[in-house]
């Protein structure tokens, strides 16, 4: 299939080499040193396990070149998908179906709202922990690699599962999902959770679990996050909240979350799509979500962010 990737980082970036690799027809769209770097030596992929290999990706900087695409992979963090969006409404009207990979459950909406059109866009979410760790270089650092698309309405479709069939081809554990809506709350509640408070903490998990009240931040967290999405409808299991504190009991101690690491190196931050979602949500619907709210102002506070 030919296949556009739009975000050049570590998901991206480590996508469009296992795709390319697989035998399809991928463009990257990339600029600076990092298209530089493709371009000339490929694209250098270093695996979990310190192997490395290299793929020759088509790179380009230029979006109309992309227009063919019969895929597109949105893969920028939530903070660049407004500058990312023209990009993928035109790869759509020309035939294109549209797959954001991105924190959060709101990235199919803000793509509808930005010009993408409803029906060429699917729910999609990736589970990976992958990194550019310089120009023409990625660094998958998780054993794991999950992919999980679907219709927003539900149901499943043929081209559900015709794109899990492609990144399962690549390597991936991927899979289409009928109920993808609740696939995206489900992810969101942990990866918030972890995000939040990992990041008010400034620590990664292990001194968390271990900390003073440091459970509870976990638990309260998580209950907010699950109310909110239960109050929109979502479907969860009734042991919703034990199922997330579940998944962050093993977590490795030194294990930080990517919210973290962009407030470390002091760049751009997905509060937003994050903290910033369960609290406006949760407004919408009345349901009090005080860490959520506190992470917030905490945040914004830090950042310079205006209200």
């Amino acid at each position: 299939m030919r296949i556009a990737i739009l975000g050049a980082g570590g998901v991206g970036g480590y996508d469009s080499a296992v795709l390319s690799r697989a035998g399809n027809e991928v463009q990257l769209l990339a600029r600076g040193k990092h298209l530089e770097a493709i371009r000339r030596d490929g694209l250098r992929v270093t695996e979990a396990d310190g192997s490395t290999w290299v793929a020759r990706v088509a790179a380009t900087d230029d979006p109309a070149v992309l227009r063919g695409a019969k895929l597109v992979v949105v893969s920028v963090k939530g903070y660049d998908l407004d500058a990312i969006a023209p990009v993928a409404a035109d790869l759509a009207r020309h035939g294109a179906a549209i797959v954001p990979l991105l924190n959060g459950v709101e990235a199919a909406e803000r793509l509808e709202h930005l010009g993408v059109p409803r029906q060429a866009l699917l729910g999609g979410l990736t589970a990976i922990s992958a990194e550019r760790t310089g120009p023409g270089q990625v660094f998958r650092k998780s054993a794991f690699n999950r992919i999980v698309v679907g219709e927003l309405a539900g149901g499943l479709s043929a081209r559900a599962t015709e794109i899990a069939s492609l990144f399962t081809a690549a390597g991936a554990e991927a899979r289409a999902s009928a109920e993808m809506t609740l696939e995206l709350w489900r992810k969101f509640v942990f990866i918030t959770t972890m995000a939040t408070c990992c990041g008010l903490a400034r620590s990664a998990i292990g001194p968390i679990r271990s900390a003073p009240l440091g459970k509870e931040m976990l638990e309260r967290a998580t209950a907010e996050s699950v109310a909110v999405g239960r109050a929109l409808g979502i479907h969860f299991a009734p042991d919703e909240v034990s199922r997330v504190l579940a998944q962050v009991a093993p977590l490795p101690e030194a294990m930080k979350p990517s919210f973290l690491l962009d407030l470390e190196r002091g760049g751009p931050t997905e509060l937003d799509t994050l903290s910033g979602a369960v609290s406006r949500l949760g407004r919408q619907v009345g349901v009090p979500t005080p860490v959520h709210d506190t992470a917030v102002a905490a945040f914004g506070a830090a950042l310079g962010l205006k209200g």
